[in-house]
């Protein structure tokens, strides 16, 4: 129900399940169009939510984008899936930023057959630096094992 949300401090903007309400809140130039993206991410279908989380990624306000990238993360969460322009906001935003989470959501939830190819890149780089990453800290501890076992200390 619409009446049940308070645009002003955000109250109720998570259940929100009619695009057109979020559509008429950007007409009326709302502030918390980013935190209404996640309402429809959870409540709507992909194909409903997606252009409206895509134009809150655009918003002027860091705090609402980031909101938007959250919805972003969460429909790929839901669907195991994303269109096409919802693929095309996280490439243009990076790894680095606001979008890092929902890319990180997108490259565990989603499967890897339906990924675009520079996300399946992405997908390889990750786990790449991933397994280096763990090789590093395995053989780090080994090697501080080892120095303590030579020199008499036990962890």
């Amino acid at each position: 129900m619409a009446s049940d949300r308070d645009w002003e401090n955000g109250k109720g903007l998570l259940g929100i399940d009619d695009p057109a309400e979020w559509d008429a809140a950007r007409e009326r130039g709302e502030s918390r169009l980013g935190t209404a993206a996640i309402g429809l991410a959870l409540q709507c279908s992909l194909e409903e939510a997606s252009p409206r989380i895509v134009r809150a990624t655009q918003l002027p306000h860091p705090e609402q984008r980031g909101y938007a990238f959250t919805a972003a993360g969460t429909a790929a969460r839901l669907n195991r899936e994303l269109t096409p322009e919802l693929y095309a906001v996280l490439r243009v935003e990076g790894p680095k930023g606001l979008a890092e989470d929902a890319i990180n959501d997108t490259l565990t939830f989603v499967p890897f057959r339906k990924l675009p190819l520079w996300f399946k890149w992405r997908w390889v780089h990750a786990t790449v630096r991933n397994m280096v990453e763990g090789w590093w800290l395995w053989s780090a501890d080994a090697v501080g094992e080892a120095w303590r076992a030579r020199s008499g200390r036990r962890s």
